[in-house]
């Protein structure tokens, strides 16, 4: 059955994260898939039961990737680059997965680039996996934009 038949919500936990066609590891969390659209009123002279409601511009907020620190540097290193000046966007999709493991929804974010990165948190006394956690900025984010 083809998946726009589906009627069961997808699961959160099976995704995969890509930067320029290329998988760039696992993730435990991916957060800032959003956006909005600011609202401009005009009251109409004459009338005043309402006000009239348009549409202005819209914002999109930035996407948050959470992993376990491994010895991938990519993602600092492209971070690294936005510091020193060498300005780099590139496309990124996340990809949501059914039980099946194919392709069921992807969200593609156009001309990014790493804004933030926040190291693991360092306590003795755990014994929790480091995470590192980068923030991307981008011009515009599409919802099932991926070319089947």
């Amino acid at each position: 059955m083809p998946y726009s038949y589906r009627t069961n919500p997808l699961s959160a936990f099976q995704f995969a994260v890509e930067i320029d066609g290329v998988l760039v590891g696992g993730f435990s969390e991916v957060s800032g898939i959003q956006s909005e659209t600011k609202v401009y009123t005009y009251r109409e002279g004459g009338e005043n039961g309402f006000t009239h409601s348009f549409p202005d511009s819209t914002a999109y907020s930035r996407l948050v990737l959470k992993r376990g620190m491994t010895f991938d540097d990519t993602l600092w290193n492209w971070y690294r680059d936005v510091i020193n000046g060498i300005f780099t966007r590139r496309s990124m999709y996340v990809l949501l997965n059914a039980e099946d493991g194919k392709e069921a929804w992807a969200w593609s974010f156009t001309g990014a680039f790493p804004v933030k990165w926040t190291g693991p948190e360092l306590k003795a006394a755990q014994s929790a996996v480091a995470v590192e956690t980068v923030e991307f900025a981008y011009r515009e984010a599409l919802k099932s934009s991926r070319p089947w």
